[in-house]
């Protein structure tokens, strides 16, 4: 009798939901810790955010595999950034970006709080994207870089997905739009109000 092969776990693929893209499906590396966004999840975003992808320059911080950032290129963003910290993570997010023929792109091998803590051109961004890592405490200090560091303007909006026993610190001007749960994950997308 043969031996079965253990199994490994294998690479997946992500799916464009809609925009010049739509119904493409782009390989995802299997990296430990890494959740794309369910398509499930990803539609109710861009549901909230369907007025206002056109034209952003969109922040994918902890990107992961791109998924969001791509999703609101293909639904004409103007640019997006992608911050992600895994080496063979922010290579597969390069490769589908050249695979889209993307010039309005940027990959930032990176940690989102290193990223984040200094801003010297002054950029700002219209969309925000905070997806970390489940259980590492991430969100409220990006949170607190976003604002002291000046990457948001008055209008900014900043969707916020983390696991339902967290508690993260929100800035007290970050007014809240929109909040669903869907299991263990709780998504909000706040507008930036003035300080």
């Amino acid at each position: 009798m043969k031996k079965r092969k253990p199994q490994t776990r294998t690479d997946g693929h992500i799916r464009i939901i809609s925009g010049k893209f739509k119904g493409r499906k782009l390989p995802v590396k299997d990296v430990e810790g890494l959740r794309p966004t369910t398509d499930r999840i990803k539609e109710t975003v861009f549901n909230w955010l369907m007025a206002d992808t056109r034209d952003a320059n969109v922040l994918d911080c902890f990107a992961g595999s791109g998924s969001l950032g791509l999703e609101s290129l293909s639904r004409f963003a103007n640019t997006a950034t992608f911050i992600e910290l895994d080496k063979t993570a922010a290579a597969q997010i390069k490769q589908n970006i050249q695979t889209l023929a993307l010039d309005n792109a940027q990959v930032i091998h990176t940690s989102a709080l290193d990223y984040l803590s200094k801003n010297e051109q002054n950029r700002t961004f219209d969309i925000i994207y905070l997806d970390p890592p489940f259980r590492k405490d991430l969100l409220s200090p990006c949170c607190e870089l976003l604002e002291s560091a000046g990457w948001l303007h008055d209008e900014s909006l900043i969707y916020v997905e983390f696991e339902k026993e967290a508690q993260p610190n929100l800035p007290a001007n970050w007014q809240l739009l929109k909040e669903k749960k869907a299991g263990q994950v709780v998504c909000m997308l706040f507008r930036r109000g003035h300080q």
